[in-house]
């Protein structure tokens, strides 16, 4: 089989390979394992990130595309005569493949939704990354790429794979996760919720993410005699910002940022830690609260696209509104119980256990 991924993830060339966002090219090489042939058609930059990592096979096929944004007036006018020659190279990709992938969502993954249009014999997977919540309030352009996708007369033969179980689907919209540890790593993980207690926060430290918030809320929890501690693994356009907060407050010896770790220490750091804390404004698969909740760490997230869900409605997790003093009033009402915080540990590392590489890849198998 030819299979062709069309994706906005900018790649990096390096020495007969390409590299790109680490959880991206793990899923893939996942994906390119059932396959023959491969073909991305994706952007290049210029730079490889320290979260960057390789494609495990080497005969790639990579078709480099113009990156289009909206942003900005002048990137819009960039965009905008940059198009054709995308939508061009994308027609082509899909002419000549066996087999249609496409990443969502992003720009490039609305132009291939369209383009896939015109190959309806075509077989397709459609990887919907993002927040598939039909309540959720986001972008037109999000918007439109999910009415095509669930749209059975303009995607035909497709599985579009979404996160998390929502009503009133059409048939072509299959509940889907993803996946980080094997079933070797299960195992009972028994915490001790007795004081001090440690949260980890995991991800970028973007605005999206609200790491400030719980730098707040772990704050707040201090001044109100509580004895928490909070780890923080990740980095981005706000870690200036935090390591200021933390400063300015002295927090020094109780809230640490580690930057970006390799996948062995977040894992060490999940078994050492009690609590997953994650305030985001919207998520996808929050792959940060699944792997903490796989080693028994209760999380501590906003209510946003399948989190509601992967918590088992506040079951296996605390659900906290994005304030300060609402969250640590929720918190609190549970720190003095230890009984009722194993109960959810269990609850929580029981759920994610079940979602193993194995189970993945054996889903994505059947898939193609």
């Amino acid at each position: 089989m030819h299979f062709t991924v069309f994706t906005h993830a900018e790649h990096f060339e390096g020495k007969n390979t390409y590299f790109s966002y680490s959880p991206y090219i793990r899923e893939m090489n996942i994906w390119f394992d059932f396959v023959n042939e491969v073909t991305i058609i994706a952007p290049l930059k210029n730079k490889k990130a320290a979260i960057d990592s390789s494609y495990d096979r080497k005969n790639v096929e990579f078709v480099p595309i113009k990156s289009i944004s909206f942003t900005s007036f002048q990137t819009s006018v960039v965009s905008f005569f940059r198009m054709p020659v995308i939508v061009l190279e994308i027609y082509r990709a899909m002419h000549k493949t066996d087999h249609i992938h496409i990443r969502c969502p992003g720009n490039i993954g609305l132009l291939a939704a369209l383009v896939q249009i015109l190959f309806p014999g075509k077989s397709k997977t459609i990887k919907y990354a993002g927040n598939w919540d039909p309540k959720s309030k986001q972008p037109w352009t999000y918007r439109f790429q999910k009415w095509i996708l669930r749209n059975e007369f303009l995607t035909q033969k497709a599985n579009v794979l979404v996160y998390g179980e929502w009503p009133s689907q059409s048939n072509n919209i299959i509940p889907f996760f993803t996946a980080s540890y094997s079933e070797s790593k299960r195992d009972n993980y028994l915490k001790d919720f007795s004081l001090p207690l440690k949260f980890i926060f995991v991800g970028t430290l973007s605005e999206g993410k609200r790491p400030l918030l719980a730098v707040q809320i772990i704050h707040k929890l201090l001044q109100d005699g509580c004895k928490v501690f909070l780890d923080i693994y990740g980095s981005g356009k706000m870690e200036e910002s935090i390591c200021k907060y933390v400063e300015d407050h002295g927090l020094g010896s109780n809230i640490i940022l580690h930057g970006n770790q390799n996948a062995q220490v977040i894992m060490n750091a999940y078994k050492n830690s009690h609590f997953s804390i994650l305030p985001s404004k919207s998520e996808g698969w929050p792959k940060a609260l699944a792997e903490g909740m796989f080693f028994g760490c209760i999380p501590v997230a906003t209510s946003v696209s399948c989190v509601f869900w992967m918590l088992g409605f506040g079951k296996r997790g605390i659900i906290i509104e994005p304030e300060v003093n609402l969250a640590v009033q929720k918190i609190k009402g549970l720190l003095s119980d230890e009984m009722k915080l194993n109960r959810i540990s269990v609850k929580a590392q029981q759920w994610s256990q079940v979602y193993t590489l194995e189970k993945f890849k054996a889903e994505i198998k059947k898939l193609l």
